[in-house]
Parts: C-alpha cells; structure tokens; sequence
C-alpha cells in the first residue's frame, strides 16, 4: 500500500487525462466510426466514466492521505465531487460535460500541487 500511496497523484494525473481525451474522441468516435454501431461495444466504451470516476475516488483517497496542506486536501474532494457529479449528470445537460473537463483539470492541478508540496517537504 505505502507504493500505492506514493504514485497516488500520478495515476490521478493519468486518470484525469484519459478521462479528457475519452470525452473529446467520444463523439468523434459516435459519429465516425461503425465499430461502436455494436451496442456492446458502444455501452463498454461510454461506460469507461465510472471507472473514471473509481480511479479517482481511490487515486483521492491515497493522494489526501498523505498530503500535508489541508488547501490541497480540500481542492482533490472538491474536484472530485464536481468531476463524479458532473460526470453522472453529463445526459442531462451539456454544461456538465464542460464541468467534468473543468473538474478534470482541477483535479490535475491539485494533484500537481500535492506532488509538488510533497517534494518540497521531503527534499530538507
């Protein structure tokens, strides 16, 4: 777990890339491609949010579990609150799909902010 807990931001980092570049190529994809006609495949791709969304509660947890400023604490749940709620609110309407790409680059921020404070405590 402690390795877990050390690469936290980097796989919230990774995770909130992908989850922006999912939500860019989606409707490119919905519209180009005949591959996600299949509705197995079409529902497995659009379901890929809530993995999105996992990975970020677990990547949160470890990351807020072992940062030193309660600023950064605050701002991951914060983002991921928005980022989970917008992300499960998207159908309903379009603001909330740009909510998710807002919360996404939140959640990058503060995990950059963690990293960098976590570095900055560990190099005295």
């Amino acid at each position: 777990m402690a390795t877990f807990s050390s690469k936290a931001d980097y796989i919230g980092i990774t995770g909130s890339v992908l989850c922006i570049i999912h939500c860019l190529i989606t409707p490119i994809l919905l519209i180009s491609s005949s591959l996600l006609a299949d509705r197995t495949l079409r529902i497995g791709f659009l379901s890929l949010d809530y993995v999105f969304i996992g990975v970020n509660i677990v990547a949160v947890y470890f990351a807020t579990r072992r940062a030193s400023q309660r600023m950064v604490k605050v701002g991951l749940w914060y983002f991921l609150g928005l980022f989970a709620g917008a992300l499960l609110l998207e159908d309903v309407h379009e603001a909330f799909e740009y909510l998710a790409y807002t919360a996404s680059a939140g959640l990058i921020g503060f995990h950059l902010l963690n990293l960098r404070a976590h570095a900055l405590h560990h190099a005295h």
